[in-house]
């Protein structure tokens, strides 16, 4: 099946944008023994199909209350291992839309933000990867926190990652 091409109006609002460098810590937590570095390579809220990311926030807090909130929604409770983990990223190229105006001018309002329908937020996190940006910053969902998705594939050369340290926090 061949890949939709992103949406003209949406690439032009982004290619609009300044990008930026960004370097600093990150968090992230994941299930079972999964790798921090392990990205998500499956669609998910920002990545259509074909563009894999890693899910970061900018506090341990945020990262932990997304987190939380895919516990909640399972049918049955993982017993999973939970590990928070601080990660030092550097990245070449980031859009900034943690700003919930631009964001809403982009087609993602907060109800399109806090949806289980992620087409809209695929549609950003998709252009953003067409236009070779390492990642975006965006308002989490389900905290007052924000996000920084960092995306892989075409972007050259491959976004910069570092594992600084690790805590398990107990089980799911």
């Amino acid at each position: 099946m061949e890949k939709a091409a992103p949406d003209p109006a949406l690439l032009d609002r982004l290619s609009g944008l300044e990008p930026h460098a960004w370097s600093g810590t990150v968090w992230r937590h994941t299930f079972a023994d999964n790798k921090p570095e392990k990205t998500n390579a499956r669609w998910a809220r920002r990545n259509p199909p074909g563009v894999e990311v890693l899910y970061t926030s900018l506090d341990r807090a945020t990262a932990i209350a997304e987190a939380d909130y895919l516990l909640e929604i399972q049918p049955v409770r993982p017993r999973a291992k939970r590990t928070i983990h601080r990660l030092q990223i550097r990245l070449k190229s980031v859009l900034d839309l943690s700003d919930r105006a631009l964001l809403a001018s982009l087609g993602v309002d907060d109800e399109a933000l806090s949806s289980d329908d992620h087409s809209r937020c695929q549609a950003v996190g998709g252009a953003a990867a067409f236009l070779q940006s390492d990642g975006i910053i965006v308002p989490s969902a389900r905290s007052p926190g924000q996000n920084i998705v960092i995306l892989f594939g075409r972007a050259h050369p491959l976004p910069a990652v570092w594992v600084v340290e690790s805590e398990v926090l107990d089980r799911a």
